[in-house]
Formats: C-alpha cells, sequence, structure tokens
C-alpha cells in the first residue's frame, strides 16, 4: 500500500512537471518531430578543426586525454563526454590526414580509448592510417609531458576530469608550440585550464559539447530541458527569497 508523506506533494508537483517537461521536449520535439534547438557557441570547439588543420601543415600529431577519472568515480560522465569528443577529434584527423596520439591512464577506460579512435578512423575509411601504436596506456599521466616534448604534437587536447596533472601537462603543451583545448568540469581545477590553455570548455560546456558537435536533435532537446528545469528552479528560488524577505507565510506553507 503506497503511503502518502504530508508535506512533499509540491516537490513530487514539481518532479512531475520537470518529467513532463523532459518527456516533451525530448520524445515529441526531439525524436518525432526532429527539432534542433540552437545551442551557443562553443569556441574550444570550433577551434578544434583549426587545430588539426595547424597539425596537418606543420607536420606533427595530436595529442589526446580523456583525463584520470575511471568510471566507478562521481566524475565518470565527464570522462564520457570526453570520450565522445575524442571520437570528433579523431575523425578531423583521420579526414585530413592528421596523426593522433591518445594517452590513457585508466586501465577500464583505455580499451574505449582504442576503439572510439578506430571506429572513427573506419568511418572515415582511414582504417589504414590507424596506428595501434599511438594508442597509449600510461600508469601516469604526467608521463604525456616528456612524450609532448619528444613528438612535438602541434595540437594539445585535454578533455575530462582531472587533478593535478593538469597544469603539468597544459604546460608541457605550450611548451612544445602546441594549442592548447581543454575541458573540464571539475571546479577546482577550473582555474588552471583556463589560465594554460587557449580555448577551454567551462563546466557544463564539457556536456553539451557532443550536442554542439553532431547537431543531434533529441541531445540538443535534453539540454534544452535541462535549461528550462534550471530557469523556473531559478525562479522559484527568487520567488521564495522575496516571500522570505516581506515575512509572508505562504513561503513556510508551500512545502507544508
Amino acid at each position: 500500500m503506497v503511503a502518502v508523506v504530508t508535506g512533499r506533494m509540491t516537490v513530487f508537483a514539481f518532479l512531475l512537471l520537470f518529467l513532463v517537461i523532459l518527456v516533451y521536449l525530448v520524445i515529441i520535439q526531439g525524436e518525432r518531430r526532429k527539432k534542433f534547438f540552437p545551442i551557443r557557441r562553443l569556441p574550444a570547439m570550433d577551434a578544434s578543426e583549426e587545430a588539426v588543420g595547424r597539425a596537418v601543415e606543420m607536420g606533427r600529431p595530436i595529442h589526446y586525454t580523456p583525463g584520470t577519472a575511471v568510471l566507478t568515480r562521481m566524475e565518470a560522465p565527464q570522462t564520457l563526454a570526453a570520450l565522445s569528443i575524442l571520437g570528433y577529434v579523431a575523425g578531423l584527423a583521420a579526414r585530413n590526414g592528421a596523426r593522433i596520439i591518445t594517452t590513457c591512464q585508466m586501465p577500464e577506460v583505455f580499451p574505449m580509448v582504442f576503439e572510439v579512435v578506430r571506429e572513427a578512423f573506419i568511418a572515415e575509411d582511414k582504417l589504414d592510417m590507424f596506428v595501434e601504436e599511438d594508442m597509449i596506456f600510461l600508469p601516469q599521466l604526467k608521463a604525456a609531458a616528456g612524450l609532448m616534448q619528444r613528438e612535438k604534437v602541434a595540437a594539445n587536447f585535454l578533455i575530462g576530469a582531472f587533478w593535478h596533472e593538469s597544469l603539468v601537462l597544459a604546460e608541457a603543451g605550450a611548451a612544445a608550440g602546441a594549442i592548447n583545448i581543454g575541458g573540464v568540469a571539475t571546479m577546482h581545477q577550473l582555474p588552471f585550464l583556463v589560465a594554460c590553455c587557449d580555448y577551454c570548455l567551462i563546466g557544463e560546456e564539457l556536456f553539451a559539447a557532443s550536442a554542439y558537435i553532431t547537431k543531434d536533435p533529441v541531445m540538443t532537446s535534453t539540454i534544452a530541458g535541462q535549461d528550462y528545469i534550471k530557469f523556473i528552479t531559478l525562479a522559484l528560488i527568487i520567488l521564495g527569497t522575496l516571500l522570505s524577505t516581506l515575512g509572508l507565510p505562504q513561503l513556510r506553507n508551500l512545502f507544508g
């Protein structure tokens, strides 16, 4: 028998409202009507083509690392987002004939990195250009700094969850003369990547990048739904603040 908990009906009502918004935008607008919700410009993604083109012109490789978060940590969504962007960058590299080197220190993520790059080359009908030796497993990701110096990389992608190694790798890329493109949602690492990278995906931009790249209606609808929910939540916070400031009892009764 279902028991109704008093004092939670308003919260439940808003939960249903948010679910309705998401279902309508994702299923009706995105999946059925194929409506595309525009996403604001992400300079870091726009610069990816420039970075790959620069690598081709200079005859130097690209370096990409998806960070250091394993799939069992709370930062796992950042790793998954980084793998999605890796597919895009690898596709650009295959299409333009650029060499791409990936480094990964997570054993369970490394096979995924390998397959993402391999599938990108297959999609571009350039499997003969895929070099398995350029898919490198490093127990300590900081060792990639030396690799970047030796290979003289022209572009350095640091996208995913990072900790202290972010500054080491960004400085190594800058010292090698590479374009640094970063992306992280770990707030305590943002200042370092913003300071050391030419372009950077900040916070939730990391998760919106896949939709920005693919222009997939379902993915853009999901982001639009999340934004609508944020607007509603922000409006409720402002309303609650005003009611509390005015000392009106409606604030206490709203969730009572």
